[in-house]
């Protein structure tokens, strides 16, 4: 949320310095910034991994209200959930879940479909409504770079078939109560439309999302 830039956990404490090195174009320049050495020069590998001050200043602004932040993202897949459960349980589509024990970030809400054609006509349909729903990754190993290394489409079949059944919903703090009923509203249509199977559906959505 701050354009170029992240973070690294290091699991190793004998692995932070030469991280901290590498951060820093291979250079030892956060030693002498710090007073620990007199001068600084290249000493390793690296690259320029460091975010400018004005990317910092962004972030440094959204983890300030990062609580804030993770609840109106959670409050977005709650709905979600919550609202298309019905589809699930009809077995029209997968939800996604977190393992007990395991807490989330709130990062993505996705669906994950019978087949690529009903994802792509999903996809196709909420595009015609004005919401951008996107498929996520391509698989690495079917990439030209994967291809370069050897990997051939048919190597990871699991993979492959998650990667072409899998949608991601619009999920952003600021996504307003009317348009998540609209994106609701339009995955129902088509879902319900497209298998002519019917779900329940909560009376005060379809009001509101027309």
């Amino acid at each position: 949320m701050c354009g170029e830039g992240g973070s690294l956990c290091i699991n190793s404490p004998e692995l932070v310095e030469r991280a901290e090195i590498i951060r820093e174009k291979g250079t030892n320049r956060s030693q002498f910034l710090r007073g620990e050495v007199d001068k600084y020069t290249w000493i390793d590998v690296g690259s320029s991994y460091l975010p400018s001050e004005i990317a910092c200043a962004f972030l440094y602004a959204q983890l300030e209200a990062i609580d804030d932040i993770t609840a109106r993202r959670r409050a977005v897949y709650d709905f979600y959930r919550e609202q298309l459960s019905p589809l699930e349980e009809a077995g029209l589509v997968r939800l996604p879940y977190a393992p007990q024990g395991c807490e989330i970030n709130y990062h993505i809400f996705y669906l994950l479909l019978p087949d690529e054609g009903t994802r792509n006509g999903l996809m196709a349909h909420l595009k015609k409504n004005g919401i951008v729903a996107v498929f996520h990754y391509v698989p690495l190993h079917t990439s030209p770079m994967g291809e370069k290394l050897g990997y051939r489409e048919g190597d990871l079949p699991a993979t492959e078939d998650l990667s072409g059944r899998l949608l991601r919903l619009p999920l952003f703090p600021d996504l307003t109560a009317d348009e998540r009923l609209r994106v609701v509203d339009c995955v129902r249509e088509y879902l319900q439309h497209d298998t002519g199977q019917r779900t329940d559906s909560h009376p005060a959505v379809g009001r509101q999302a027309r």
